[in-house]
């Protein structure tokens, strides 16, 4: 009779696989996760220790001098060597873990845990232990050199701030985790700022005008491409923005053309609206009479006056206003 067998449960929109695994990029499965590794504290196993090497030290010793008198002594020298040989096992499993650090922990080979806890440690013996760091990391990313949404060449550079968040993942999903989050922090910069013109209207997201959104962005683009590694992203802050040099002084002219058209438009919209102002009092006040002939040229001088952008001499008429 045989015993029933059970079978993971699969997912089948990925081949059926076994589903609840992180799955990459490139479809590979992420089957280690961090967990806890056992350990104690290290000054107690350390006190043990050195008392068992003092002790097997002097079992040693007796049974050295026993054999040497000729009186046995072997089961001396075997308990001698026996505790001398597990207090240098705990000895071997002691390990020092500085704030901000953790040590990950392998058993010849198998992941058996993460030691999180600061200080002096005592852990599996005959294990390897590697260092992870779980302090805030920042970098800026190198000046890349893209088109934006219009096709204009623009260098662009970021600042990611990042942290390991799942220990086990950073060392074994990815060969280097600060080479991969270089990299893809790099990538995903390169798609944000093709997504998005330089310079915009009111109603679309710009790279110059929208910096928290475009961020905002960066940073949800970066996490997606790092969570494999067990990484997680704080902050990424746009930190240099310009034209390519081939185009920035025709961009340089154009904007300032944009400038002068709209302070233009400006100028123009209140000197209409001075000269109309000054027409409607002349009329009603009954200063002057003007037909439309001579109303038009007053309003061409006053425009003309107000619009310049010098200083105008105006031509006293000294006679009458009527040939």
């Amino acid at each position: 009779m045989t015993e029933p067998t059970t079978q993971p449960q699969t997912d089948e929109s990925t081949g059926g696989e076994p589903a609840g695994r992180p799955v990459g990029p490139d479809g590979t499965r992420v089957d280690i996760t961090e967990r806890r590794a056992w350990s104690v504290d290290g000054f107690g196993g350390l006190v043990l220790a050195l008392a068992l090497l003092g002790v097997g030290v002097w079992q040693f010793a007796v049974g050295a001098i026993a054999a040497d008198a000729g009186e046995g002594g072997a089961a001396g020298l075997t308990i001698g060597s026996i505790l001398a040989l597990v207090a240098i096992l705990l000895l071997a499993s002691l390990t020092i873990v500085a704030p901000g650090h953790t040590k990950v922990v392998q058993f010849f080979g198998r992941y058996i845990g993460t030691v999180r806890r600061p200080g002096l440690r005592m852990t599996v013996p005959l294990s390897t232990r590697k260092n992870v760091s779980v302090r805030v990391h920042n970098f800026e990313t190198h000046e890349l050199k893209v088109n934006d949404a219009d096709g204009n060449p623009i260098n662009i550079a970021a600042i990611v701030v990042w942290q390991v968040a799942d220990t086990a993942r950073a060392t074994f999903s990815v060969e280097e985790y600060e080479d991969f989050v270089a990299v893809q922090a790099e990538s995903a910069l390169r798609h944000v700022a093709m997504s998005h013109p330089y310079d915009a209207d009111a109603s679309a997201v710009s790279l110059r005008g929208d910096t928290d959104v475009i961020s905002g962005e960066l940073a949800t683009e970066v996490a997606e491409r790092i969570t494999l590694a067990g990484l997680e992203v704080i902050e990424v802050r746009i930190s240099a923005l310009a034209y390519a040099p081939e185009i920035a002084q025709a961009m340089l002219q154009r904007q300032q053309a944009s400038a002068i058209i709209a302070a233009r438009e400006k100028i123009v919209e209140g000197a209409v609206g001075m000269v109309e102002n000054a027409l409607h009092r002349l009329e009603d006040k009954g200063l002057v009479d003007l037909d439309d002939e001579r109303r038009a040229a007053m309003v061409s001088n006053l425009l003309v006056v107000l619009c310049s952008e010098r200083g105008t001499t105006p031509v006293v008429n000294a006679g009458s206003l009527y040939a």
